[in-house]
């Protein structure tokens, strides 16, 4: 595969899941803020700008209305939803030929319906329509793959750039959460807000029973293996995508290498071992583990030296 069309796939997919992410976590706040004082709203607006990581959000003072507006139309911010939907659909017509039809015009749609709302400054005070339909169509453009495309090289790009996302996505939200409410078990609304962030609160409660604890919920989000937005599990298909792509020459040996011993890392894991070591710091080392493996991954298949190739 080329590497121009390995980096499309890869980074269509990321894109896409951090639009959906991005549309989760608003959509949840707007809700929390209709049972909440404007303290706590305030607190977690920046909770949720230090988890997206936006620099160029976290540096500007702004209201609810604007945060809101921000974080779905400007395409200055590299978590906007507007901007990361346009970058997927600019990913996927770079790499026409290797994916199906029905997948290019799925996602073609939902730029177009994404573009004619910035475009007509469809602006709502609360965008639930708007939120929910982001929600669907990306959802509905994961189904679309899974259905029409081939299970081969270019779908586990694919793959590996859903899950990379996932993994990087969830800890910081859940890195940033736990330091502030570690010890605060009366902080339920937090907690739940949290699950609901990461679409686990029925899964959770199908688990755990509605018995929110804060030591629960970070040991469900990070360590159980069935639930799709846990780091368990995307850490698993992250690793099972990486092993299936073909490695005729070696090249890939250094980043199986590293996925296997973050997926290892996670699935011999106790929680109250990495409680005791300190939790944060253990999502900080998930996320050091993430770059290194997208370096390796970028090293083996999209920026190797040319020379490597022909000799190959």
């Amino acid at each position: 595969m080329l590497s121009r069309v390995a980096d499309g796939l890869y980074w269509m997919a990321r894109y896409l899941e951090r639009a959906e992410h991005t549309a989760r976590l608003i959509e949840v706040q707007l809700n929390l803020m209709l049972d909440q004082s404007a303290y706590s709203a305030d607190q977690r607006w920046r909770r949720i700008l230090a988890s997206l990581g936006d620099p160029k959000l976290t540096t500007e003072a702004r209201d609810a209305q604007s945060l809101t507006y921000a974080l779905i139309f400007d395409r200055t911010c590299r978590s906007s939803i507007v901007a990361a939907i346009v970058a997927a659909r600019e990913n996927s017509r770079q790499v026409r030929q290797q994916i199906s039809s029905e997948m290019w015009e799925q996602l073609n749609r939902l730029f177009h319906q994404v573009r004619r709302a910035d475009l007509e400054e469809g602006w709502d005070p609360q965008p639930h329509d708007f939120l929910l339909d982001i929600h669907e169509g990306c959802h509905l453009f994961q189904g679309i793959t899974d259905g029409t495309m081939s299970h081969n090289e270019g779908w586990q790009f694919i793959q590996i750039g859903r899950h990379m996302e996932r993994v990087m996505a969830t800890s910081k939200l859940l890195d940033t959460h736990y330091r502030e409410f570690e010890n605060d078990e009366q902080a339920h609304l937090e907690w739940i807000g949290l699950l609901r962030s990461c679409t686990a609160f029925e899964a959770y409660c199908k688990y755990y029973t509605a018995d929110v604890r804060p030591d629960r919920v970070a040991e469900f989000l990070l360590l159980n293996e069935e639930f799709p937005h846990t780091i368990r599990f995307a850490v698993d298909h992250l690793e099972a995508a990486l092993q299936a792509l073909p490695d005729s020459d070696g090249r890939c040996v250094r980043v199986g290498r590293l996925a296997g011993r973050l997926k290892a890392s996670l699935s011999f894991a106790q929680s109250d071992e990495i409680m005791s070591q300190g939790f944060n710091s253990y999502l900080h080392s998930i996320q050091q583990q993430c770059e290194q493996i997208d370096s390796a991954l970028r090293q083996a298949y999209i920026d190797y030296p040319i020379e490597s190739a022909l000799t190959a």
